[in-house]
């Protein structure tokens, strides 16, 4: 699935990385806790978080992860999104909780990387 097709269903704001919005993702992480990220680095998947603080946004770097969606509204601070674009990396932020933009993208075929 595309990211734009991410965008979409999630009524997701892009903070970063517009641009890159065609890269495809298979597979979705779901978790506050970046050590769960760490120990199963997933090419082409996407991280779902509510942590919004530059640790976010280092993991994903470190894990191979080209987007972050940020769950409940939250957004991330100024450092975070200036480390995402650096990284050339997608940050994207929903309304939805973290349960609910789980079962959509569940929904749509998106694998789960736990």
């Amino acid at each position: 699935m595309k990211l734009t097709q991410v965008k979409d269903l999630l009524q997701c704001s892009v903070l970063t990385g517009e641009e890159a919005l065609s890269i495809d993702i298979d597979t979705a992480v779901a978790a506050d806790g970046m050590s769960i990220v760490l120990a199963a680095p997933r090419p082409r998947a996407l991280l779902i978080t509510g942590l919004t603080h530059i640790q976010s946004v280092r993991t994903a770097n470190m894990a191979d992860i080209a987007a972050i969606v940020y769950v409940g509204g939250n957004q991330p601070n100024a450092a975070a999104v200036a480390m995402a674009r650096s990284k050339k990396i997608v940050l994207l932020a929903t309304k939805l909780g973290m349960f609910d933009t789980c079962g959509i993208l569940r929904e749509q075929g998106i694998k789960g990387g736990g």
